[in-house]
């Protein structure tokens, strides 16, 4: 490693200057160079662009990630450069274990065979997360990271040399400024001494001489005219000088480092189109996700549909198949109570209107189609399960669900 007392005495005197510099301006003591309003906007609208998409990517990580252990881990994984292992989501959790208690209830039970229906749905909707939590990853936060990480750490480098170099700029101004006080100030008359004025002395050695007046302050200096000439009038133009390359010096690496910065903030315009593009992304990997799921729970409501005494007992029954069963006639064979659709006739009172939820599809001849949004007459009769009601749609009768109905006044 290389070590050089000069640059770092070079580097510390540096930063000093700017240190006094900006302190300065704080207290109103020293003149600031200002930026355009043209890159005032650019820089408000990059801050802007930074803290939203800062929010916008932790609260999606949030949603995508509710459990904050998990996210720590996927943290560290990231940042250790290593593959996060794959996990089964809760919803494939929860699948898993429906379908080893229902072989343990048994999967020939009631129970049992619904728990693996609504396990095989879960580990569905758990195999959709996962892939919704794939491609959200992919298409919509890894963009927004590489923004955070990566572009906006490049802006935020050069906007602190562009802070250096206007530092350095007003740095010089002010040493300029002081330098040409210094000039006016110092400013005195000048003229030659008559022979009388001086002591008698050989001719050679007073032959020119200079008195430096300073009227101000009430004095005078007797100075030979070579001395006056060759020596203050060279040191007072050297600082001059010397101030007004520097401020040349500095202008020109500021400008240079502003042409910088004005760049990267425009590219703020193209990071806003990438980003946008992404969003529509994230919304369809959104959407493919949530139908998915609907039409899942769909597929498992027709299912735990087609056999819906199979899962509610009441006391009644409970009561009723623990009693003997009812003697029976030799040759006479048992008809069931079956509910005939066709032979049902709308009450005189007690019909009401109903707004189909959503779109439902008949199990058998027993029931009614439905379709979302459309209206149909309900009513209740004698001895029906008190989930399902009888509709009636122009000339077509059968059962309905009722979780698939809003009642109607």
């Amino acid at each position: 490693m290389d070590f050089s007392v000069k640059k770092l005495a070079s580097d510390a005197g540096a930063f000093f200057s700017r240190a006094v510099q900006f302190t300065q301006e704080n207290l109103g003591q020293a003149e600031k160079t200002e930026l355009d309003a043209h890159f005032e906007n650019l820089l408000a609208r990059a801050d802007c662009t930074r803290n939203w998409t800062e929010k916008i990517f932790r609260q999606t990580e949030y949603l995508l990630q509710p459990n904050p252990s998990a996210r720590i881990e996927e943290f560290l994984y990231e940042k250790l450069d290593r593959k996060v292992p794959l996990k089964p989501t809760n919803g494939e959790l929860l699948g898993q274990y429906m379908q080893e208690a229902a072989k343990d209830f048994g999967p020939g039970t009631p129970y049992g065979s619904t728990l693996i229906k609504v396990g095989e749905c879960q580990r569905r909707l758990g195999g959709a997360e996962q892939e919704l939590l794939h491609t959200s990853a992919i298409s919509y936060l890894t963009p927004l990271r590489i923004f955070l990480e990566g572009d906006w750490r490049t802006i935020s480098k050069e906007r602190r040399l562009l802070e250096n170099r206007r530092l350095d700029l007003d740095a010089c101004k002010a040493r300029l400024k002081k330098a040409k006080a210094a000039e006016a100030k110092a400013a005195v008359s000048f003229c030659p001494l008559s022979p009388g004025v001086l002591p008698p002395c050989p001719p050679l050695q007073f032959h020119s001489f200079a008195r430096l007046c300073d009227h101000k302050r009430g004095f005078c200096l007797i100075l030979p005219n070579s001395y006056f000439c060759s020596n203050l009038y060279s040191l007072l133009n050297c600082g001059v000088s010397q101030a007004e390359q520097e401020l040349r010096v500095a202008q020109t690496e500021f400008d240079r480092q502003a042409e910088v910065t004005r760049l990267l903030l425009e590219g703020i315009s193209s990071t806003h189109v990438n980003h946008l593009r992404c969003l529509h992304e994230f919304v369809e990997a959104q959407a493919v996700y949530y139908n998915q799921c609907h039409q899942y729970m769909q597929d498992l409501q027709k299912e735990l549909r087609r056999f819906p005494n199979a899962f509610s007992v009441s006391p009644s029954a409970t009561s009723s198949a623990n009693a003997p069963a009812p003697a029976v006639s030799p040759g006479i064979p048992l008809e069931p109570e079956v509910l005939q659709i066709e032979e049902v006739q709308p009450p005189a009172s007690g019909t009401r209107k109903a707004k189909v939820l959503y779109d439902y599809d008949a199990a058998d001849t027993s029931e009614l189609s439905l379709l979302a949004d459309e209206l149909i007459t309900v009513y209740t009769v004698p001895g029906m399960d008190s989930d399902w009601l009888v509709g009636e749609r122009g000339n077509q009768k059968g059962k309905v669900p009722v979780t698939y109905l809003e009642l109607l006044s």
